[in-house]
């Protein structure tokens, strides 16, 4: 049975393809941090608004949405247009680090924005390594 990441990998390689040459690992690593980051802050937005913590609890839930929609955009790999996705890691990556901010001036009384912002420092890490990596391949960008 193919994994996700299997299939990607073959989507990568076939000639033409935008993704051809990609890291796999990297997009890996990427997709995995997104994805918790998602997990940690929904979990900590729900957590925000049970403890009347508005701002935190808004900035949890669009991070959420932005880490979705970044790991959704990866994963169709017929529709990549390298510029429009390296804005959007960009921004999601923007968002990432906002987040963990609003959430570190929680985080000594609150456990969950304590973890919350540590998902979000890895989703921000992976997403700078992984545009690294598309930089390199695209020098004109």
């Amino acid at each position: 049975m193919n994994t996700t990441m299997d299939m990607m990998k073959g989507a990568m390689s076939m000639q033409g393809s935008p993704m051809q040459g990609m890291d796999t690992a990297l997009m890996e690593e990427c997709l995995e941090a997104l994805s918790a980051c998602e997990q940690a802050c929904v979990m900590c937005a729900d957590a925000d608004a049970g403890e009347g913590m508005g701002r935190c609890a808004g900035m949890c839930a669009n991070c959420a949405d932005l880490c979705g929609t970044m790991m959704r955009m990866m994963l169709r790999t017929n529709g990549w247009d390298l510029a429009v996705m390296m804005s959007a890691m960009e921004t999601t990556m923007a968002m990432c680090r906002a987040c963990s901010a609003e959430c570190m001036m929680h985080a000594e009384m609150s456990e969950h924005c304590r973890m919350c912002a540590m998902a979000c420092d890895q989703a921000a890490m992976a997403l700078e390594k992984m545009l690294g990596s598309m930089r390199e391949m695209t020098p004109a960008m």
